[in-house]
């Protein structure tokens, strides 16, 4: 099996459930007490959600370009990005490395395609719903991508930073969440995208007016594919 470099900790709440979902995948395919040959490196949060809000991007960018170099060093054959937001300065990271790196969008694509999706609602951290770097990565494949209105955005990015990312969940945010759905399902969408790895803490397919690609879950199952690629 390869080895894979996580650069997780944002938040460690869904670092978690990449880490629970990758062996899973493992055990399920290798069987016996298999599990998956992974490097992670956790980052303090608060330290890049500072930095996020200052709009320091750059400074976001040298030090998580240093940690996909150190987990190559050490031995990674491949490295994932465990958040939707972070993939802002993905290109950066990928270009200090000699190893592939697993691109949180190419999993989206491949599911949407798979599963006949064309037009999706986007949620996430106002980063990502707002700015192009995930969108126009869905857009270059093919995809079509709709995001919630001004107050909506707001509220979506105030829950993930403020409940989910210190694993809070609140009846009341789900409801105002599945609303949000159901607009973006009147406006069209085919299908949301849970476009921030937290979200699907709060959000599962039984409580979704439309079909849900989970980007946390969808990311692990190809980190998963590649470790047990020959």
């Amino acid at each position: 099996m390869k080895t894979v470099g996580l650069i997780g900790g944002m938040s460690w709440e869904s670092s978690l459930t990449y880490y629970q979902r990758i062996n899973q995948q493992i055990k399920q395919h290798k069987g016996g007490l298999h599990s998956a040959p992974l490097l992670l490196y956790s980052v303090d949060f608060a330290h890049i959600a500072e930095l996020q809000h200052n709009n320091d991007w750059q400074q976001l960018a040298n030090y998580l370009a240093s940690v996909g170099a150190s987990l190559e060093k050490a031995g990674a054959e491949a490295l994932a990005i465990c958040t939707n937001t972070m993939h802002k300065v993905a290109p950066q990271i990928a270009n200090v490395v000699r190893v592939p790196l697993l691109h949180i969008g190419d999993a989206l694509i491949a599911e949407s395609q798979a599963r006949g999706f064309s037009r999706l609602g986007l949620l996430g951290t106002a980063f990502t719903m707002e700015q192009g770097f995930l969108r126009d990565h869905l857009t270059a494949g093919g995809l079509s991508v709709l995001v919630p209105e001004t107050t909506e955005r707001q509220y979506v990015h105030r829950v993930i930073y403020e409940e989910l990312c210190q694993g809070i969940i609140h009846e009341a945010s789900l409801r105002r969440y599945l609303h949000i759905i159901e607009n973006l399902k009147a406006a069209g969408a085919e299908a949301i995208i849970l476009g921030c790895t937290e979200i699907g803490l709060l959000v599962t397919a039984k409580d979704s007016a439309l079909p849900v690609l989970d980007t946390a879950l969808l990311h692990a199952d190809s980190v998963a594919n590649f470790i047990l690629s020959e």
